[in-house]
């Protein structure tokens, strides 16, 4: 089974973060459950400037059908009902598209490259893009 790598972002409203952020730091377990269940894994939602930037990994192999799965869920559209209010798309959203694919233009995932490790301070010679 390989593994892809999936990114999108969409906006937050201002006056919606608290919210979202509260809900987040309770995410359901039912939620988290059906996301397991169709291959979703190292999931992760950043923010920045207002812009919710969505980064995961996906095991399965109908990444489609995994996705229809997850809308279908009840406890999942309900869990929806109360996210959805707090974002709206990004101006190059698609007609009807709400979290907007994002296109990976870099990977690097440290198995290509032997040598020391890097130092987690960063640094010219640590090894980390500055």
């Amino acid at each position: 089974m390989t593994r892809q790598r999936f990114a999108s972002v969409i906006r937050l409203l201002p006056e919606k973060e608290e919210e979202y952020r509260q809900l987040h730091a309770a995410a359901w377990p039912g939620v988290l459950l059906a996301l397991s269940r169709a291959g979703i894994r190292n999931y992760s939602i950043f923010l920045r400037d207002g812009i919710l930037f969505s980064y995961l990994e996906y095991i399965g192999d109908d990444y489609e059908r995994d996705m229809a799965t997850i809308a279908q869920d009840d406890e999942t559209k309900r869990w929806w009902t109360l996210t959805d209010p707090c974002q709206t798309p990004v101006d190059s959203a698609a007609e009807g598209e709400w979290w907007a694919p994002a296109e990976e233009v870099f990977h690097f995932d440290g198995s290509e490259l032997s040598g020391p490790a890097p130092t987690e301070s960063g640094g010219p010679d640590s090894g980390v893009p500055q």
